[in-house]
């Protein structure tokens, strides 16, 4: 399985990400447009149903996922990427910072948080990058 990573470029924070996606479903679909379609997008999807997610940076940390379910077209000749807009939250990682998307393959994705945590739970992006760095995450 394959994912992709992603600035939430605007987000100060998961909460505020969390809200912005709300917003968005609550218009329809939710998907982000980009210029080009993936040349390994058919790894993404999965040929099982069982597809990659994209994981969000926020303040240089992977934080939380948004399962991708599937891809189309968008206005102009651009790319969706269509995402469920319930966030997963993810055990904090150090990331830098990027332009777009980039591939994040499946033994490198941070793992999910167990248990009943909501978004709200979470401690901020910059505290859990400084201790995933320490390794004490």
């Amino acid at each position: 399985m394959l994912h992709l990573t992603k600035v939430a470029f605007g987000a100060t924070s998961l909460e505020h990400l969390a809200e912005r996606l709300k917003q968005r479903a609550a218009d329809g679909p939710v998907f982000l447009t980009t210029r080009y379609l993936p040349k390994r997008h058919e790894e993404i999807v999965g040929a099982d149903g069982k597809g990659g997610s994209l994981y969000w940076i926020i303040k240089h940390t992977l934080v939380a996922r948004s399962p991708i379910l599937g891809f189309g077209e968008a206005e102009g000749g651009r790319v969706a990427i269509h995402i469920d807009p319930a966030l997963v939250l993810t055990e904090g990682r150090p990331k830098r910072a990027h332009q777009g998307w980039r591939y994040l393959e499946a033994g490198d994705a941070p793992a999910d948080l167990g248990g009943d945590v909501v978004v709200g739970d979470a401690m901020p992006a910059a505290l859990i990058g400084k201790l995933a760095a320490l390794g004490l995450i």
